[in-house]
């Protein structure tokens, strides 16, 4: 006798996503990754700023170093105006300050440093601080500071109690040097005036 079973197989459906579910999947899978790459070139972009302008830091505060140890050490120093080519010296009788300052190391006038404030032709208030070795030493120019917006004068010969001295012949006399920085729309930015003392060397 032959047995029917009841128990008919029905066919089975492989589950799956819709079409409506993959294009929202994959909009959020896009969202996600958009957003990650964006983050990460936003802080590669911070990263490489934050690193220029912390070497441009601590360059010019190498510079700065360097120009008081230039002062400090110097034979002779004297305040003027204009670039190495036309430095012109502050007569006697008359306040010793100026743009411009060249550092003698030695008793050879023709060995000389000179830091001067050189302007910039597009905008008369936006300038930059540099120095110049003279010929024999090389010649070689270096920005030691840009966005120099001074209107006063950068470089002064003083006394201990910091009034402009008429000559330049005082022993430990101070060099101030007054710096301002700026950038559009706000170019009046005080740094503190920076001094070093000058004792002539024998």
């Amino acid at each position: 006798m032959k047995t029917i079973s009841n128990n008919q197989s029905t066919p089975r459906r492989d589950a799956a996503f819709t079409l409506a579910e993959v294009m929202v999947a994959s909009s959020i899978f896009v969202l996600l990754m958009g957003s990650l790459i964006y983050t990460f070139l936003f802080g590669l972009h911070l990263q490489e700023t934050t690193a220029t302008k912390l070497g441009a830091s601590d360059n010019a505060r190498k510079a700065l170093i360097h120009l008081t140890d230039e002062i400090r050490s110097a034979t002779t120093i004297t305040i003027g105006s204009g670039d190495p080519a036309s430095f012109v010296a502050v007569g006697t009788n008359a306040p010793h300050v100026g743009n411009s300052m060249q550092i003698y190391t030695n008793t050879d006038t023709n060995s000389w440093v000179c830091y001067y404030y050189e302007t910039n032709t597009a905008s008369a208030y936006f300038s930059k601080l540099c120095r110049t070795e003279s010929p024999t030493n090389g010649g070689t120019t270096t920005v030691i500071a840009s966005s120099v917006t001074n209107i006063i004068k950068i470089f002064s010969s003083e006394d201990a109690y910091g009034n402009p001295l008429m000559n330049n012949q005082s022993a430990n006399r101070v060099i101030g040097v007054t710096l301002q920085f700026g950038r559009p729309g706000q170019f009046l930015r005080f740094l503190p005036v920076a001094h070093a003392r000058h004792t002539p060397k024998d």
